[in-house]
């Protein structure tokens, strides 16, 4: 019997360039890729079902730029060896990653690769706009085949294609979405999960979400109609992983709690960390009705929820209703909040600032007013943006209104197009500002106190302040993008700006990461003596009683109050006044 022909299947999660033009990347990163995970169980399936034929076999190989320099020359040199037998995958591409995508994308085809790219931006682009965009069509040109939709039960065949040299240019599963049950589960080898920390693990329970938030994508790309995997099939993938040491999980459902298997999944999972006696933690992401879901909560601790990310988006009934965010009940986002702390899981609240009614005096209003009166931990600030793939750009699209050009500018940091009451600079200001005002010190101090008062560790907060917004005000990079310890790479820049000499760079880099680090260093030496002073004053009993107006309990009473707290814009409170209502 003869040696099986070698066929490499190599495949790659992009970062993005950062302000200078160099490559986001870092020695761990934080935020792990689903869509390489999926890609990378799929193309094992493919292995060991012999998709190519008995005397093929697949290779695979899995990187991810945040904390991978990818080795262009080795897998070029590694496929040329096997005569181009093979396919190099961009995988999970968003639209800021999409330049650096094609940036790599031309390398692997000048040297005569197989080139594929999927993900967001493909995707979201065919589906909400009439016509592809040049940035699509130069892929075209230049013999990369895009791949729209979701690669389940399509993906051998891709493979089959490459091996048999006959691609097609575009391949479109727009109005083609699968069914999740009994699909191959997500899965990162350990060498490639132990460039994460933690080292976790990743996974969809469902996709799709039932909402028409206009500036998501979720529902253009992967649907309304949402669609479930087993509980069986998570089990199967929490006892393979934990054989390799895995623990922690970020489950990429856009919105867990409208997952209808929410309940039995959680109930297995409960199981099975009984069962084994592991403690398996997981983050999930959940929208802000989800604590009236009987049982949702409890459950969700019991299973192992340590942290929930909630798409607050905006306290300004205005903006929510401009945003066609209708299910975001202002009014009840305390009582969630509340309901989370009381189980002592940490809370992560996405806000959006740049809604047609903001100002710079409005945004600084609404962020004192969650400072005063919202009982989260973690607020992650962003920049409305239009992404392809969302109703908000389609309508500025079709309504001609000026966008910005450079895709890698779409990650949510930066301004993308006009606003009607703020400059540019206004508006990345109000952005910085915002910042600054939640993780000042005394609100630090009261996010600690607050802790204490639920009976968590307020070490928890400390934490949070040095990753969040230290990533962003010394590093420069948003935390969702975040990792640790930077590292740049000379010689790799967006093309059109110059290659440093050593000599110049090298220096550079030193005074720079001198700088960084002293400063993060002294922002790190003052969070940490205030959480001393709190932990401190609370081991000794003082400080577990503070309330304030965040955490303190509604009463029935509360509705007769000459002045009663009201987030919701219905009446004429101190708050509402200062937000400019």
């Amino acid at each position: 019997m003869g040696r099986a022909c070698p066929f490499h299947v190599e495949l790659i999660k992009p970062s993005h360039y950062d302000d200078d033009g160099y490559v986001i990347q870092w020695l761990k990163a934080w935020i792990p890729s689903n869509s390489l995970a999926s890609l990378y169980g799929l193309t094992l399936e493919a292995a060991e079902q012999q998709a190519l034929g008995a005397d093929v076999d697949i290779r695979v190989q899995a990187y991810d730029e945040t904390n991978t320099v990818i080795p262009v020359k080795r897998i070029i040199k590694r496929m040329q060896k096997a005569g181009g037998e093979g396919l190099v995958c961009l995988v999970g591409v968003q639209s800021n990653q999409f330049p650096r995508a094609m940036d790599m994308a031309r390398v692997f085809r000048a040297a005569g690769l197989q080139v594929a790219i999927g993900g967001f931006h493909v995707s979201g682009c065919l589906a909400m706009l009439p016509a592809l965009p040049a940035d699509l069509q130069e892929a075209l040109d230049l013999g990369i085949t895009l791949f729209a939709g979701e690669s389940e039960g399509r993906f051998m065949e891709l493979l089959r294609a490459a091996k048999e040299r006959r691609m097609e240019p575009l391949y479109n599963y727009m109005d083609d979405l699968p069914d999740m049950a009994g699909q191959r589960m997500p899965y990162l080898p350990p060498e490639v999960a132990r460039r994460y920390a933690p080292m976790p693990g990743t996974f969809d329970a469902g996709r799709g979400c039932p909402f028409l938030c206009s500036f998501c994508t979720i529902i253009n790309v992967q649907g309304r109609k949402s669609r479930y995997r087993s509980p069986d099939d998570i089990e199967q993938l929490l006892r393979a992983n934990l054989a390799h040491g895995i623990r922690h999980y970020f489950i990429t459902d856009d919105n867990f709690a409208r997952n209808r298997n929410w309940e039995p999944i959680f109930d297995r999972i409960a199981a099975v960390r009984e069962e084994l006696g592991v403690k398996l933690n997981f983050t999930i992401q959940v929208d802000t009705m989800c604590h009236t879901l009987p049982g949702f909560v409890d459950k969700a601790r019991k299973a192992g929820v340590s942290r929930v990310f909630i798409g607050l988006e905006n306290v300004n009934p205005d903006n929510l209703k401009a945003a066609n965010k209708k299910q975001n009940k202002i009014a009840n986002y305390r009582d969630m909040l509340i309901a989370w702390q009381q189980k002592r899981v940490t809370t992560y609240c996405g806000y959006i600032l740049g809604f047609p009614g903001d100002t710079p005096e409005s945004i600084a209003a609404d962020i004192e007013t969650i400072k005063r009166e919202l009982p989260l931990d973690i607020l992650e600030l962003f920049c409305l943006t239009p992404l392809p793939g969302s109703a908000d750009h389609k309508a500025l699209v079709e309504q001609g209104v000026p966008l910005d050009p450079d895709m890698n500018i779409y990650d949510l940091e930066h301004v993308c197009t006009a606003h009607p009451k703020m400059s540019k600079e206004q508006w990345l200001g109000a952005y910085r500002a915002a910042w600054d005002s939640y993780y000042s010190m005394q609100h630090l101090e009261t996010l600690m106190r607050r802790a204490a008062a639920f009976g968590r560790n307020p070490k928890r907060v400390m934490e949070i302040a040095l990753e969040f917004y230290g990533c962003l005000k010394f590093e420069r990079v948003h935390p969702l993008q975040g990792g640790f310890v930077r590292r740049k790479i000379r010689t790799q820049r967006r093309p059109g700006l110059p290659i440093e000499h050593p000599l110049v760079f090298h220096p550079r880099r030193a005074r720079e990461i001198a700088s960084t680090y002293s400063r993060l260093f002294v922002y790190a030496l003052r969070v940490w003596m205030l959480y001393k002073r709190i932990r401190k004053e609370t081991q000794n009993g003082a400080g577990l009683d503070y309330l304030d107006d965040a955490i303190r309990p509604s009463a029935p009473e509360a509705a007769n109050d000459a002045e009663p707290l009201d987030l919701t814009g219905e009446a004429a409170t101190p708050m509402r006044a200062a937000a400019g209502g």
